[in-house]
């Protein structure tokens, strides 16, 4: 069993889009070493739009990229993910379809931020609970179970503290990213979130930053209120 965490960034903020900075191996390393102290495998590295191999040091090296679709985020990891993708150019369908392309696999993320990529056909592998609104983690299930998927969990760390405060244990056969993949699309996968109090705090302060940027939604089904402000694909 393997303890993964499939969504961080190896920098702080989103600059420089689609290529990588002087930092970036530098922050690898710092997130394989939280991972490590944190008692997990290792982490997907998964800047947005772009994939970069960088070394985390840590035992599993699993490559990713989290792509900006037309309609929200979606995370691509495997052995070989897409090297480059322009923000907002390509739909949810065509990004899982290049994900099995390059056989990885195809993970929603943050379904209730900043996202209607659920509403989409797209057949992705996996549903993500993520690291920094586990408070959703109901409505996901609900999603998940709706659409026959396996949930995953990662951190959205953009910071190196933030490695493991959700992450996914991994029945795989071994610790190459084709047998993780693999796993994934099995659903031999289980979301695990951290709660200790450090994290619970900064979780409040990225509700209140996220819901300040009218990023939030709520589903329908769970109160019968509409979420907060217009996501991609939406008019408001």
């Amino acid at each position: 069993m393997l303890s993964l965490d499939l969504h961080t960034h190896t920098r702080f903020f989103h600059g420089f889009p689609g290529r990588p900075t002087p930092y970036d191996p530098v922050g690898a390393r710092l997130l394989g070493a939280m991972a490590r102290w944190r008692g997990l495998d290792g982490v997907a590295l998964t800047n947005h739009d772009y994939y970069e191999p960088f070394d985390t040091g840590s035992t599993v090296s699993l490559s990713g990229i989290e792509v900006t679709t037309t309609l929200g985020h979606v995370l691509v990891v495997g052995p070989d993910p897409p090297r480059v993708t322009r923000a907002g150019e390509l739909t949810p369908g065509e990004v899982v379809d290049a994900a099995h392309d390059h056989s990885c696999a195809a993970i929603l993320a943050h379904p209730y931020r900043n996202s209607t990529v659920r509403d989409s056909d797209a057949e992705v592998d996996a549903i993500e609970v993520n690291g920094k609104h586990p408070r959703t983690r109901e409505w996901v299930e609900h999603l998940a179970a709706d659409r026959d998927l396996p949930l995953v969990g990662g951190s959205d760390a953009h910071y190196p503290f933030e490695v493991g405060r959700a992450y996914t244990r991994v029945d795989a056969d071994d610790p190459s990213p084709e047998s993780v993949v693999a796993a994934i699309r099995d659903g031999r996968v289980e979301p695990v979130v951290r709660t200790s109090g450090a994290d619970r705090l900064f979780r409040r302060t990225y509700r209140r930053i996220h819901a300040g940027k009218r990023q939030l939604q709520t589903p329908e089904w769970a109160d019968g209120t509409p979420g907060v402000g217009a996501p991609p694909g939406r008019e408001e």
